[in-house]
This record gives structure tokens, sequence and C-alpha cells, in this order.
């Protein structure tokens, strides 16, 4: 599994890029076919930030949430909650259509 991390109109700081591998690192637990993430941080505006993250998977479409706030680690840790109900609402339908 491959982390990518960027930022756009924004230096990436090491500390910021470290909490995101680490939130974005336990997102396999949800569903295991994770492939690839992909997270970009983006400030295109003066006091808030824009968190994507793209998640591709086996057996489906890539995965998109998005976040936007004052708040760089709050946008971060809302995006990452949104993957992971997506990850585990796409893990339960496959579970119950395999019965």
């Amino acid at each position: 599994m491959r982390i990518e991390v960027s930022g756009k109109h924004l230096e990436l700081t090491p500390a910021v890029r470290e909490y995101v591998e680490q939130k974005a690192a336990k997102l396999p637990r949800y569903y295991d076919g994770v492939q690839e993430i992909d997270v970009v941080l983006e400030k295109p505006r003066h006091e808030e930030f824009d968190v994507e993250i793209r998640v591709e998977v086996e057996k489906h479409d890539t995965f998109v949430a998005r976040s936007h706030g004052h708040d760089v680690y709050h946008c971060i840790d809302a995006v990452i909650d949104k993957m992971s109900r997506q990850l585990t609402d796409f893990k339960e339908k496959l579970k119950n259509t395999k019965r």
C-alpha cells in the first residue's frame, strides 16, 4: 500500500505529513483491499484549508472524501472519518451480497 501526501498553495511541514501518514495508515483495517491512498491538502483561501483523500481499492472505483475548515488537523480527522465510513459500508455491502 502506498500513501502519497501533497500540498497545493501551502508548504507541507514534516509534522503535518507525519500526521496524515499516521492517520491514513489505519484505513486498511476497515477494508483490506486498499491499494493506494492519495491525500491532497490545499489552502485556496486565506483562512481555510481543503483536504481531499482518494483511496484506490480492489473491486470498486476510487473512493473520494473531502473536508474544509479553519484547522488543518480537524480537516484531516474529518476526512479520515468520512473515508473509514465509506470503506466500512463497502465491506459490509460485499459481505452481505456474498451470502
